[in-house]
Order: C-alpha cells, then structure tokens, then sequence
C-alpha cells in the first residue's frame, strides 16, 4: 500500500494523540488511584468518586503543563515530583477536610461512635 497525503496525515494525527495521551497519563493515573482514598472507602458512589477525581486530575495536568512551560519539554523527573507532592498534598487536604480534630477527645469519640 502506497503512502499517500492523507494516510501519511492520518498517521501523524494519530501520532498526536497518542503523544498527548502519553502526556496526560501519568496525572489521570495517580488522580485514578487516589481518589478512592479521598472519596473514603464506606459509601463509594460514583458521584462521591468524581468530586474526589476532578481536582486531582486538574492538579496533575496542571503541574505537568507548568512543568512543560519551565522545562521546553515533558517527561523531566522535576516535573513528576512536582506532580506527586502536589497530588499528594492536595489529596491529604481534601481527606483531612472531612477527618475528625484528632487533638479534640471529644469529636474523636464522637466519630468512633457513629460508625
């Protein structure tokens, strides 16, 4: 099969995309496995799953576009240390937004008893 214009374009969309999906990756990937932790384990519902996976997700690709922009290019490990600390960090955030004063005894035992 003879290379034409439009096969040869069509390759190098697909080439593009590819790439781009490689890019993104490791932020939806980290975003994906975090966010059961955040979204807390009892009650799961797909809902809960998604408030917990956006602003992770967004986090990750930001620090990946900002690590493009300071970098000229993807893939420095610089950038995906910066990727997993944020992540990480906002991540711990948002759980501890929900978890109970460990310094207060009393919302301590309150929070044992209602489960």
């Amino acid at each position: 099969m003879p290379l034409t214009d439009s096969y040869s374009s069509l390759l190098a969309l697909w080439a593009w995309l590819l790439h781009l999906a490689n890019f993104a990756l490791p932020a939806l990937g980290l975003a994906t496995l975090l966010a059961p932790a955040v979204a807390g384990w009892r009650g799961l519902t797909p809902q809960r799953l998604w408030h917990a996976w956006w602003p992770l997700a967004g986090a990750g690709l930001l620090v990946l576009l900002a690590g493009l922009a300071g970098f000229g290019r993807d893939g420095r490990m610089a950038t995906y240390a910066g990727l997993v600390l944020v992540t990480a960090s906002l991540a711990c955030w948002r759980q501890g937004r929900m978890a109970p004063n460990w310094f207060d005894r009393g919302a301590v035992a309150r929070n044992f008893r209602r489960r």
